[in-house]
């Protein structure tokens, strides 16, 4: 079996997928199936982390003076097998290091998991990642026992500094977040590939099927995806063409395509024919 390791975790399918701007939880959790994915990436601000079962005195809203229990908040976790998937927290929505740490911490102390997709925004319009932050974040919660995965633009010389700030793999966009633009800069890719120590897994700006098996036959270890899934006429039906598309554009990076030429190559061999 084809598996890729992060850290100290070994996984079967090489798509992470997400959890946002679904219609309903119902299509979230049928898509997470037709996935295939053992990696499901939340947003910490998304979940409610306080203890919703936690008994409520008489003054607190929905409390009785017996300490009775009050109903618990549904949550998004409650759509989130948890046997099944691994969870991703995510620093979405943060903008600089200290809040993005801060996030982090919440997410493990209320034991979500210790590791954390890194994300640390620098511009509103673009959502492009804050490199020199995302870099500190890196630094300090590697050195706080995270196993760190940094969201950071398609620029070697960033992946590598945030490889040597200790994370565990590295995750260059392949277009902006939501964009659907497929992958723009693919000898980026393919360079931060060649050169990385770590697993190297697309994050955001699939559009496709097509985008997909682009990003894996340039070597990439993985692909990470939400929108593309979630806002699809049919998110159940797209989840599973990209389970295959990972599939087959990793096939087809271990195959090895052919090279390039400017002219025609007969498929036939012409040597011993009649007449020649």
């Amino acid at each position: 079996m084809d598996t890729f390791t992060i850290a100290d975790k070994t996984f079967a399918s090489r798509l992470i997928v997400g959890t946002g701007k679904y219609s309903s939880p119902a299509v979230m959790v049928q898509a997470h199936q037709a996935s295939g994915a053992e990696m499901v990436t939340v947003a910490v601000r998304r979940v409610n982390l306080s203890d919703r079962t936690r008994a409520r005195g008489p003054h607190e809203p929905g409390g009785s003076a017996s300490g009775a229990r009050a109903p618990r908040e549904e949550s998004l976790l409650d759509y989130i097998d948890t046997s099944k998937y691994f969870l991703l927290p995510n620093t979405a929505g943060c903008y600089s290091a200290d809040e993005a740490i801060r996030t982090a911490r919440l997410g493990r102390e209320a034991g979500l998991s210790n590791w954390v997709k890194l994300e640390v925004i620098g511009d509103d319009r673009t959502l492009f990642p804050d490199n020199e932050a995302l870099i500190e974040a890196t630094r300090a919660l590697v050195g706080e026992g995270f196993v760190v995965l940094p969201y950071t633009n398609d620029d070697p010389v960033a992946c590598r500094k945030l490889e040597d700030a200790g994370a565990a793999a590295v995750m260059p966009l392949g277009a902006p977040i939501g964009s659907g633009l497929g992958i723009q800069n693919p000898n980026n890719i393919r360079i931060i590939r060649t050169f990385s120590r770590v697993p190297v897994i697309v994050d955001a700006g699939v559009g496709t099927a097509s985008d997909a098996a682009i990003a894996m036959e340039l070597g990439a270890d993985g692909v990470l995806m939400n929108t593309a899934i979630a806002l699809a006429q049919d998110p159940v039906a797209m989840a599973e063409s990209m389970k295959l598309a990972v599939r087959a554009g990793r096939l087809a990076y271990l195959a090895g395509r052919i090279p390039r030429k400017a002219y025609a190559t007969a498929s036939s061999p012409v040597e011993g024919l009649v007449g020649r």
